[in-house]
């Protein structure tokens, strides 16, 4: 397809032009990625199923956009999901999923304001890379974890390639303060032939 919005999301959009980007993408968001075959919310919601034995746990899908990947995680049986995102377009059509029990606006590449253990799991999925937040967000989203907590996130072939992605990844590992539970490359959007990776971090 031509001049999509996939285009102008994965080329160079500076920060202040993100909310503005995802507003007018919202009323065509589903249409476009799902025509693209985006297969990365059920990919991340099947993978943290298997790590997280409680269907009853709260989570929180953070950068939630119109709500797909809510849809997928209640699919695998998840009963308490909040959303949140920066886009206020974006939020009311994840309002009409209603598979959120709350749904806020946040700031770009700010994490939450919740204390530390909210959530038992906090999904972040096409949320740091290209056309989106910086990968120093997953700073601020570990923190936001109690001991055992999961963070599960994903980076497109496109993310993967931006300085310091992985460095800020095995930071976390390396200093010992999150235990790698899976990282699994699979397809995100077949369409334009691009996969991802589907890591999920359990908080030390």
């Amino acid at each position: 397809m031509a001049d999509t919005f996939l285009d102008k999301v994965y080329g160079a959009t500076p920060p202040e032009n993100v909310c503005e980007l995802y507003d007018a993408w919202a009323p065509s968001y589903d249409a476009e990625v799902t025509e693209n075959g985006y297969a990365t919310p059920a990919r991340a919601a099947k993978a943290l199923a298997q790590h997280l034995a409680s269907r009853d746990v709260p989570i929180l899908d953070y950068g939630c956009g119109t709500g797909l990947c809510g849809v997928a995680l209640q699919n695998v049986g998840f009963k308490v999901i909040d959303g949140c995102d920066i886009s206020t377009q974006m939020l009311a059509r994840a309002t009409d999923k209603a598979v959120y029990r709350t749904l806020d606006r946040v700031e770009f590449d700010a994490p939450p304001d919740i204390a530390p253990g909210t959530y038992a799991a906090i999904t972040a999925i096409g949320v740091m890379g290209a056309g989106a937040a910086p990968i120093s967000l997953l700073d601020g989203l570990m923190s936001k974890l109690a001991k055992g907590g999961k963070l599960v996130f994903s980076q497109n072939d496109l993310a993967r390639k931006r300085r310091g992605s992985m460095a800020r990844i095995h930071e976390h590992l390396d200093t010992g303060s999150a235990t790698l539970l899976h990282a699994k490359v699979g397809p995100h959007l077949p369409g334009i032939n691009l996969k991802s990776t589907i890591y999920i971090l359990e908080k030390n």
